[in-house]
């Protein structure tokens, strides 16, 4: 039981995606429009931090967290006078990540990750 026990931990401890550092998306909207935003992120345990910054949305600071391999930020940010509260919901695997974005009112849409 102990070996078993002793080989999960080290499983999980595996399975915890690290996402520090910056990030290049690619962005795929409802709407048909591509954007490629990046995301520099800090992880402290479970806890994301960090800055979001691209040519539709500006630049906003982001938080988040960071369970196993799922990983979730959002910020707020606005587009022509509209306020948005924006949420990426992903998996990581190793230097990629891949999900869904919540644009509010604008829709949804899907993104991919690359490390830098």
């Amino acid at each position: 039981m102990a070996i078993l026990l002793a080989g999960s931990a080290m499983l999980m401890a595996q399975d915890k995606a690290n996402v520090n550092g910056k990030w290049i998306l690619t962005v795929m909207t409802e709407a048909g429009g591509t954007t490629m935003p990046t995301v520099t992120l800090k992880q402290e345990g479970e806890k994301l931090t960090g800055h979001y910054s691209s040519l539709t949305l500006g630049e906003a600071e982001v938080t988040g967290t960071v369970k196993g391999q799922q990983v979730e930020f959002a910020f707020d940010a606005g587009v022509q006078g509209i306020s948005l509260h924006v949420i990426y919901t992903g998996t990581v695997k190793g230097d990629t990540m891949s999900g869904k974005i919540s644009l509010g009112d604008l829709g949804d849409g899907t993104f991919t990750g690359k490390k830098q």
